[in-house]
């Protein structure tokens, strides 16, 4: 009996959701909850594991086709299946003849892994074949390092693969790839328009002098990492001034429902991190009541799982005001997008020693520039200004903080 594969619901409020890679083929066996193929939503990819054990027998639904929340995408057969995927592909097709089932004592060969776009531009540019190729992503895909890997390892050319159906030839050695737009890229865009069109979004600068935390930092991060098993970061004490300056001017920290402003008395502070999928944006709650190493062990967790697509829905929704690190990435200066609902995001950019001006003597400091935007319809300038100069005041004396002048 036919067995569905259905788009589970993967949130509330979500009801489009894009199918990702196949993580199986059609006559690929398949154990019980064992990942079939990713699902993903606008903010995070999931896995949609078989409900039953036994062999995919179609594929309704390709990677990238969008669908709804109880598509069908495939179809299964319940029980073991009898052949493994090589032999199915390999079976005579007039019917005449049945691949024999594999002895019990034989292990059962790994299925073909899903071949990512520029692994399969790499297979067809060195001539390997995809079976010489074993895959060392998630579900067995195979990468472009796996590609170079089987190339060295054989030392010989192989069958001339042919090029992924995306690339298009458009004049001699011209190519141009058509990928569809990913549901998080969509997604982000739509909220990036959102934002602009919804909100009177105006940013502030600022730089703020290192010296002190660097020397902080310096001299306890051994202590640190002793005590609690993770480093000392800057990100702690950024989340911690701005809880520290959100609590002094809480419209920075509202929102606009309607034709209401809404106040919160708690701080969800969100920290922008790179994913596999782009940029995602996970919720620090309850920021105020956290100390520096929960703070510290929170984002590195949100990091690594960003990374791997396994941030749940329930922790990228409700953030009161959120902090982005362009200076990972290597920017000076930028002017971030407010993240819809939110009034206010702190962007943070590359420190940089730098000539200024103390006590009437030049001297080079590690400087950061520091930008807030902030929607203008319910935070003033002045409000905006001395928001990021209390943020400023903070980091360049921490001691600030815990005394709370």
């Amino acid at each position: 009996m036919a067995v569905e594969l259905k788009v589970p619901a993967v949130g509330e409020s979500i009801t489009e959701v894009q199918i990702g890679e196949w993580l199986k083929s059609e006559g690929d066996s398949v154990g019980r909850d064992e990942p079939v193929v990713m699902i993903e939503t606008d903010k995070v990819t999931v896995e949609l594991p078989a409900p039953v054990g036994g062999k995919i027998t179609k594929i309704v639904l390709k990677a990238g086709t969008t669908a709804a929340v109880g598509d069908i995408v495939g179809y299964m057969e319940e029980g073991e299946a009898r052949a493994t995927a090589a032999a199915i592909l390999n079976a005579p097709s007039d019917g005449t003849s049945e691949a024999a089932p594999a002895p019990a004592s034989a292990p059962t060969p790994a299925a073909p892994g899903f071949v990512m776009p520029a692994a399969a531009r790499a297979m067809h540019e060195a001539g390997v074949n995809p079976a010489d190729v074993t895959g060392s992503g998630p579900g067995g895909r195979i990468l472009k390092e796996d590609v170079a890997k089987a190339k060295a390892s054989s030392g010989t050319m192989k069958a001339v693969v042919p090029p992924p159906p995306s690339s298009t030839v458009v004049g001699g050695d011209r190519e141009e790839e058509i990928v569809p737009m990913t549901t998080v890229r969509r997604r982000i865009a739509e909220r990036l328009v959102e934002a602009q069109q919804t909100a009177a979004m105006l940013t502030t600068f600022n730089e703020v002098d290192m010296s002190e935390i660097m020397a902080l930092r310096k001299r306890y991060q051994d202590a640190f990492v002793g005590k609690y098993d993770i480093k000392l970061g800057f990100m702690s004490f950024f989340v911690k001034a701005c809880v520290d300056a959100l609590k002094q001017f809480p419209a920075v920290n509202a929102e606009v429902r309607e034709k209401n402003v809404i106040y919160k008395n708690y701080f969800d502070v969100g920290v922008a991190v790179g994913g596999g999928k782009g940029l995602v944006v996970p919720v620090i709650r309850n920021a105020e009541r956290l100390s520096f190493s929960e703070i510290e062990k929170t984002i590195r967790d949100f990091g690594v799982r960003a990374k791997k697509n396994t941030i749940r829905l329930d922790e990228l929704q409700g953030g009161t005001f959120t902090i982005t690190n362009g200076g990972v990435y290597g920017s000076l200066l930028s002017t971030p997008i407010l993240n819809p609902p939110q009034s206010g995001i702190l962007g943070l950019h590359g420190i940089v020693d730098r000539p200024v001006a103390v006590d009437g003597q030049v001297v080079i400091r590690p400087m950061m520039y520091i930008a807030l935007t902030y929607d203008h319809r319910i935070v003033d300038g002045r409000e905006a200004v001395t928001f990021l100069r209390r943020i400023k005041e903070a980091i360049e004396d921490p001691s600030r903080m815990l005394i709370e002048v």
